[in-house]
């Protein structure tokens, strides 16, 4: 997939991008050419951005983290504390939104969002989402269902579903007893509400 050119301008954002988009492509022993290309950018593009001349977008970092076998905090020069790297049950604390109910199940400030997710029967309506990024579910109780584009499925417990956020998709719970989901998404600390989850009352797809 192609990351949009749609960054910011310079002296906008992130300020420490630059010199760690240069490091990290020269450790992983990528020319300017063979990296832009991996990434779906021109090299003039990539030069810039390793220049500090544009700021890139969280869809341009997400694909220069896999083509640099990294994440996207890396990317950012952002150091995460080695507790952090575990995350035990007593400090997921359940947070509600619209009927469901979310535990926080990875460390703040990741490029990956992982989540324990309770979903109530009935709560989603007729909801369908769009919005960039990955997601990977993986049902731990309960029964799914699981419409993307123009197809519905069902996911019993042990089955999972990796799927670009951009195909309309919708998630409800198949059972009236709920169910319960392992859920990872690539919105970097995004918002329990702008997710495909849990919208809240009167909320527009």
């Amino acid at each position: 997939m192609t990351a949009p050119e749609n960054e910011s301008g310079p002296g906008e954002g992130l300020p420490a991008v630059a010199p760690q988009l240069r490091a990290l492509r020269r450790r992983a022993s990528l020319t300017l050419e063979a990296a832009a290309r991996a990434a779906g950018l021109s090299p003039a593009h990539l030069s810039r951005l390793e220049t500090g001349q544009r700021q890139p977008s969280l869809p341009m970092l997400l694909a220069l983290a896999r083509v640099y076998s990294t994440t996207v905090s890396e990317l950012l020069g952002e150091t995460v504390a080695d507790q952090d790297a575990i995350v035990r049950s007593p400090a997921m604390e359940p947070t509600r939104a619209g009927g469901w109910t979310y535990w926080q199940a990875g460390a703040p400030g990741r490029g990956l969002q992982a989540l324990r997710v309770h979903v109530p029967h009935g709560t989603q309506g007729d909801i369908v989402r769009v919005h960039p990024g990955e997601e990977w579910l993986y049902v731990l109780k309960g029964r799914l269902r699981l419409r993307l584009g123009d197809t519905t499925h069902v996911l019993e417990p042990g089955d999972s579903a990796h799927f670009d956020s951009l195909t309309p998709h919708r998630l409800a719970a198949a059972d009236h007893d709920g169910t319960d989901l392992l859920f990872v998404h690539t919105l970097l600390q995004s918002p329990l509400t702008a997710l495909c989850l849990g919208p809240h009352p009167g909320e527009m797809p």
